[in-house]
């Protein structure tokens, strides 16, 4: 059962007329060099080049891993006005942040939790950009719902919405995730906005990745990547060195493996650990891959290259604290389990690519001439389905 408005009732603070038009292709003018600029390059590509007008932004991720650090300094970049509605802070902790950040701009700040009070606040004072903190804070009269009910949420965002359509104001709404990793209260709001970016690291680590899940006015497959310094998020240019600054190297069970993020190319440290185990159920814990990838890869080692791994409890981590899903990275993994089985080292310069199937032959995987400039521009030689048909060739040829 969710609550939801049937009739606009008076004491909503805006309200718009219907202005319907219907528009002719051939008369609606695109300009790409409108977009605006947020002034982090890094979160730009994301976007798909800058914010286009009207566009309304969902930025969701756990708490603490830097949503609203990032939109601060979008809105301390920003040349001209910027809203930025204080749902969950005061005025004064927000001017904390920025004193940290010691950074200067153009920002208002609203403490407000209602949603028509801060609509009114838009057409009042035009501003160029507005960062919403957080949707599940804001409500509506017009509902008796709480914060944070879906009936709210979702109502809220709407509202927002229809607002920058009419004003041609981008809008940023923070989004909480819940304990499952999901959006909290409505999948729904993925619906009405345009545009979904997903916060991802751990908040142990300094490397935050964001992905763009959906996006009207760009691409789906660019990942922005930041570190967290004492001064906020930083854009990485070269984040494979960052990952791989603190490698041990010429140790059994780690292995270099190249993944492709959207269109950038990335070198990451897989590691492994097996163990006797003291279970009548041996252990498969993966941190950072799939679960069910993992629980495939050892059975392809036990059945195809003859490891009996039936007995052995296996980890498999990906260091730096994001997580992959691109399957070119099974080489790699299965590697590091062999190398940790053995006991024997993968030479040090060897990055391995590539995807591994049922029958323990090695695929090749998409990407491959950017994985390899990328490799070689680190000094790495890479290991692919071209050196070695299967994955039992692969790990005699490899494993020292």
């Amino acid at each position: 059962m969710v609550e939801t408005v049937s009739q606009q009732f008076s004491n909503s603070k805006s309200q718009f007329s219907n202005k319907s038009q219907i528009f002719k292709l051939q008369d609606i003018k695109i300009d790409e060099k409108k977009r605006m600029k947020t002034g982090e390059a890094e979160l730009d590509s994301v976007l798909g080049g800058g914010l286009v007008a009207g566009m309304v932004v969902l930025v969701a991720g756990e708490p603490g891993i830097g949503k609203s650090t990032l939109l601060t300094q979008v809105a301390l970049n920003v040349e001209g006005p910027v809203l930025y509605v204080c749902g969950e802070e005061s005025a004064s902790q927000v001017a904390l942040r920025v004193r940290r950040m010691s950074r200067k701009g153009d920002l208002g700040l609203l403490e407000s939790n209602d949603v028509d009070e801060v609509m009114a606040k838009i057409e009042e004072t035009k501003p160029k950009l507005v960062i919403i903190d957080s949707i599940q804070t804001l409500t509506t009269q017009d509902l008796l719902g709480v914060a944070g009910s879906v009936g709210q949420v979702r109502e809220a965002t709407q509202r927002l919405a229809l607002s920058a359509k009419r004003s041609g104001i981008p809008i940023f709404i923070v989004g909480h995730v819940t304990k499952e990793g999901t959006i909290a209260g409505p999948a729904v709001l993925m619906h009405i906005v345009d545009t979904v970016l997903w916060f991802e690291g751990e908040r142990s680590q300094a490397l935050r990745l964001i992905r763009a899940v959906k996006n009207r006015f760009g691409p789906t497959d660019e990942v922005g990547v930041f570190e967290m310094t004492e001064t906020g998020l930083a854009g990485v240019d070269n984040p494979s060195k960052l990952l791989l600054a603190e490698r041990v190297k010429n140790v059994p069970g780690s292995v270099i493996g190249v993944v492709l993020e959207g269109t950038r190319p990335l070198l990451v440290e897989i590691q492994a650990l097996t163990t006797p185990s003291q279970l009548a159920i041996p252990r498969r814990v993966a941190t950072g891959i799939d679960f069910a990838r993992l629980q495939m890869l050892v059975a392809v080692l036990s059945r195809r290259a003859g490891l009996n791994l039936g007995d052995m409890d296996i980890f498999v981590n990906v260091t730096g604290g994001i997580r992959l899903a691109d399957r070119g990275i099974d080489l790699a993994i299965c590697l590091a389990i062999a190398s940790s089985f053995l006991n024997k080292t993968v030479a040090a310069d060897i990055a391995a690519v590539g995807e591994v199937g049922l029958l323990g032959e090695v695929r090749k995987v998409g990407g491959l001439d950017k994985r390899i400039k990328e490799a070689k521009k680190l000094g790495y030689r890479v290991a692919s389905a071209e050196s070695g048909k299967s994955v039992s060739a692969a790990i005699k040829k490899l494993l020292e």
